[in-house]
């Protein structure tokens, strides 16, 4: 029977083999994403396109779980980058920060709005179903798609189709990992500096919600949101359009262009 290896040695052992395997040459930025959501790291590769390397927190067990307690989507994005960021900058993880100068974090939050409820479920997207009559979170944390989509549903049961206009709005927060040379000093002038480097990029996708859920693709209140000028849900829409028309996609349209405009040193 093989036995288990401690925590710390399985972290240890995780960032070994990334950075080995790390080819000597090189892609010009390495991207870390501040996901554990498969969906999302495919539709953030699929916009972005090859010339990246990416990689998610699956890759790193024992990242940081960000509280994501901010009032806006900047907030959180902001919150998660900068964490991420802070944690791949340790000491632990110097082996991987040290081999990449341009190594990035790019945490996005979005969410859906709908008009008709005030907004929400907003920054509460994903644990809408759990929410309590107060506004928190219940003990039980986020709900499932098809339990925060029934809520939806049952929430905009006698709205009608004209007053059930909503969007999705993505911000992503983009932020480098500082080499461990500059952050020597203090924790609190190294989080400064971060956040003096941090960009954001906001992308919106404007629609209505369905009055039942279609379809079997994307994730999320896809199956709900119809974007303006389609007849179909984003599920069904499929991810070659939803990639097109998304507002991530949108989000991530404007940090190519800021790529392409202004290479990251």
């Amino acid at each position: 029977m093989r036995a288990r290896l401690p925590m710390g040695l399985v972290r240890h052992c995780a960032l070994h083999r990334l950075v080995h395997d790390m080819p000597r040459q090189m892609p010009s930025r390495l991207l870390i994403l501040a996901t554990r959501n498969a969906h999302k790291v495919r539709e953030i590769r699929a916009v972005l396109g090859g010339h990246l390397r990416y990689h998610g927190l699956n890759d790193f067990p024992d990242a940081p779980t960000t509280i994501e307690d901010a009032a806006t989507f900047a907030g959180n994005a902001t919150k998660k980058a900068l964490e991420l960021a802070r944690w791949l900058a340790r000491s632990e993880n110097s082996q991987l920060a040290t081999r990449n100068s341009k190594l990035h974090v790019l945490a996005d939050d979005s969410g859906l709005e709908v008009d008709a409820l005030n907004g929400a479920p907003g920054v509460h997207s994903a644990r809408f179903a759990a929410l309590n009559g107060s506004g928190g979170s219940s003990p039980e944390g986020p709900g499932s798609d098809a339990d925060n989509n029934a809520k939806l549903l049952r929430l905009l049961e006698t709205v009608p189709w004209e007053r059930r206009t909503a969007r999705f709005r993505c911000v992503l927060a983009l932020t480098p990992v500082l080499p461990l040379a500059r952050n020597g000093s203090s924790p609190v002038c190294y989080a400064d500096e971060l956040e003096l480097q941090i960009e954001l990029f906001e992308g919106s996708c404007e629609g209505q919600i369905g009055f039942a859920a279609h379809g079997q693709g994307g994730f999320g209140y896809d199956p709900l949101f119809i974007p303006a000028g389609c007849q179909q849900s984003f599920a069904e829409l499929g991810a070659d359009i939803k990639n097109r028309l998304s507002h991530r996609a949108r989000a991530l349209a404007k940090l190519r262009e800021r790529w392409a405009k202004y290479p990251i040193s």
